[in-house]
């Protein structure tokens, strides 16, 4: 069965793209012009996973994705914005949204999100019917890595055997992007969107998240395989290496 997209754009065009983008893909998708009607057909349909624009006239990205989380817990969801505001990137982890692309983009970063999250989906269901936790955020999952170094990302803590390190929000948002996301590099200006909740220029953003990274780093000596997978990319930006950390 062909899993259910949705996506919510004001903008016609933008719309109509992505939907023919990933119908291509072989989905079956429907699109849908403002927050409202969004979450009108989320309460009347199931999706699997939703693609919504952060900036819209009514309800807002943001404020669709806190009434779907409601009516509809299991719907991934991929934020899209061609901005950058205040506090909306840290919205965004804390609403439990798979991904925070930036307009416009392409479509090989579309697709590769959009297979992302329909795994994390069925991971997470299949997952399910264990025990109940108290999570700081049930969206954030845990990993352990062949050392014996455990991430419990959901509490920020790096723990193996009797040694255990505690992470701030920040630090532990940028974990939780490399982390999550073996394998892709992600712009010094990306970064600083997802875990400091601001845009700023490509010459500013390494002097912004240099000091955060070197903290990380720092409180990550201990663990070795943990701390070599972060690699830095001269120029760009930084990846997480999960062959590293085997």
């Amino acid at each position: 069965m062909k899993s259910q997209i949705l996506v919510v754009d004001d903008e016609p065009v933008a719309r109509q793209s992505m939907t023919d983008i990933l119908r291509l893909e072989g989905y079956s998708v429907n699109s849908v012009p403002n927050g409202q009607a969004a979450v009108e057909y989320v309460r009347t349909h199931p999706v699997e996973l939703m693609i919504v624009d952060l900036r819209m006239p009514g309800m807002d990205g943001l404020e669709v994705v806190q009434v779907v989380n409601q009516i509809s817990p299991e719907t991934e969801v991929i934020l899209l914005t061609a901005f950058g505001s205040t506090e909306s990137a840290i919205q965004a982890l804390r609403l439990r949204i798979h991904d925070y692309l930036l307009k416009p983009a392409p479509p090989a970063n579309v697709i590769n999100s959009v297979k992302k999250g329909l795994a994390r989906r069925e991971a997470r269901l299949k997952a399910r019917g264990g025990t109940a936790t108290t999570d700081i955020d049930e969206g954030a999952p845990e990993f352990s890595l062949k050392d014996g170094t455990h991430i419990d990302l959901s509490r920020r803590q790096i723990r193996k055997k009797d040694q255990m390190i505690h992470l701030t929000p920040a630090e532990g948002r940028l974990l939780r992007v490399l982390v999550e996301n073996p394998g892709r590099v992600y712009s010094h200006r990306e970064l600083v969107l997802l875990v400091q909740g601001y845009d700023t220029s490509q010459r500013e953003a390494p002097e912004i998240l240099r000091p955060l990274v070197s903290r990380l780093r720092h409180k990550l000596e201990t663990f070795p395989a943990l701390s070599e997978s972060i690699v830095s990319v001269r120029g760009t930006g930084y990846l997480y290496d999960s062959e590293l950390s085997k």
